[in-house]
C-alpha cells in the first residue's frame, strides 16, 4: 500500500491551520504543521516532505526566506500563500523558486486543486519496466523523460518540478508555439486563478540554468506577443 503524501503546512494562524489541514487530511494526506519559519525548516529537515504550503507572513523567519533556503537544498514543490493584492510577493516568491502561489482569501476547492496538481507532477517517477525512456534534447541538452533528469553538455542541471514539466512540454514539440495559457493548462490542468506572467518567471529561471546568454536563448525562444517555443533543428 502506497504511503500517503506528506504536506508541510506553514502558517502562524491557528484558524488557517485548522481550515487547511482538515480538507487535506480528509483526502488522505499526512499534514505536518509549523507556525513560524524556523520551525518550518526544522520540520522539513526531520520529515520526508512531498509538498510545502508556505505563508509569506511568518514570525522569526518570513516565508520568502524559508522558500529561498528550502530551494537551495531541495526541489520539493512549494505553494506560497500571499496577501490579496500583493503582486510583489507573488513575483518574488516565484523568483525564489516557488512552484505556484494562491492568493488569500481563496476557496478550499481551489486550494485542493492546486495541491493535487503539484503532487500529481511530483508523483511522476521513472517507470520500472523501462517503458518510458523518451529522450529529448538539442545541442548538448539532454532531457530524460523517464528518469526526469536534465544534462547540459554532460553536466546535470537541477530543475524544480514545474521547470522540468515546462521544459519537457516545449521540447517535445520543437518549433511549435505555445501561448502562456496553453502552458498553464499543460502544467496544471487549467489556467484558472493563475497569472500568465507565472510562465514568464519559470521560463526566465530555465534560461538562467540552460542558456549561455539568457538574452539570446539557444533553446527556448520568445515569440513576441504570443508565447514561447523550443528551437527546431
Amino acid at each position: 500500500m502506497q504511503e500517503p503524501a506528506t504536506i508541510l503546512l506553514v502558517d502562524d494562524e491557528d484558524a488557517v491551520q485548522k481550515l487547511l489541514a482538515y480538507p487535506l487530511e480528509h483526502e488522505g494526506y499526512r499534514v505536518v504543521q509549523a507556525r513560524d519559519g524556523e520551525e518550518a525548516l526544522e520540520r522539513f529537515a526531520s520529515e520526508q516532505v512531498d509538498l510545502v504550503v508556505l505563508d509569506i507572513m511568518l514570525p522569526r523567519l518570513d516565508g520568502l526566506e524559508v522558500c529561498k533556503r528550502l530551494r537551495a537544498r531541495s526541489t520539493v514543490p512549494i505553494i506560497m500563500l500571499t496577501a490579496r493584492d500583493d503582486e510583489l510577493d507573488k513575483v518574488v516568491g516565484l523568483e525564489l523558486g516557488a512552484d505556484d502561489y494562491i492568493t488569500k482569501p481563496f476557496s478550499i476547492r481551489e486550494f485542493r486543486s492546486r495541491v493535487r496538481a503539484l503532487l500529481r507532477r511530483a508523483a511522476i517517477s521513472p517507470r520500472a519496466d523501462g517503458a518510458d525512456e523518451e529522450i529529448l534534447g538539442l545541442d548538448g541538452l539532454r532531457i530524460d523523460v523517464g528518469k526526469r533528469t536534465v544534462e547540459l553538455r554532460g553536466e546535470p542541471v537541477r530543475l524544480t518540478y514545474v521547470e522540468f514539466e515546462l521544459l519537457r512540454t516545449v521540447a517535445a514539440r520543437p518549433g511549435r508555439v505555445f501561448t502562456r495559457q496553453m502552458l498553464l493548462e499543460a502544467l496544471w490542468g487549467d489556467s484558472a486563478y493563475r497569472e500568465p506572467r507565472t510562465i514568464d518567471v519559470h521560463v526566465r529561471h530555465l534560461r538562467e540554468k540552460l542558456e549561455r546568454d539568457s538574452r539570446a536563448p539557444e533553446f527556448i525562444e520568445t515569440v513576441r506577443g504570443v508565447g514561447y517555443r523550443f528551437r527546431d533543428r
